[in-house]
């Protein structure tokens, strides 16, 4: 089984809604991880507001760093958009998605990137397994 790290820099939105996309779609299929920088302690209520939309519940999920995660060998390392500030996961592959930070935005904005988070998951899963 697949092992995928997503990562920003708070693992507060863009990341823990990979997280949540990625346990509900690939399910059976790959073991999901998520990581920040500078990890803020908590998930932003907004990001768990619009995945409950789509009835996926990330609440439980917990804000963490690298050093919190199970394992530390990954097949895929997928970047969200945090540029220079993420640091280098070693993996066989490394994908970079250059996702808006939605953080202190509008409800609108965080519908915007979990539809695009969401979109990118899917195909992932597709071309992963």
């Amino acid at each position: 089984m697949k092992k995928i790290l997503f990562i920003c820099v708070e693992n507060s939105c863009r990341s823990q809604m990979a997280e949540g996309f990625a346990k509900n779609f690939g399910k059976n299929l790959i073991e999901v991880y998520s990581a920040g920088s500078k990890p803020s302690g908590m998930i932003n209520p907004k990001a768990i507001e619009v995945m409950r939309e789509l009835g996926i519940d990330i609440s439980s999920q917990k804000s963490k760093g690298f050093k919190d995660l199970p394992v530390k060998d990954f097949d895929c390392v997928v970047t969200l958009g945090c540029g220079d500030q993420c640091p280098f996961m070693p993996a066989k592959q490394h994908l970079y998605w250059d996702i808006e930070d939605p953080k202190n935005k509008s409800i609108e904005i965080f519908r915007k990137v979990r539809d695009n988070i969401q979109y990118s998951i899917q195909k992932l899963i597709r071309e992963s397994t």
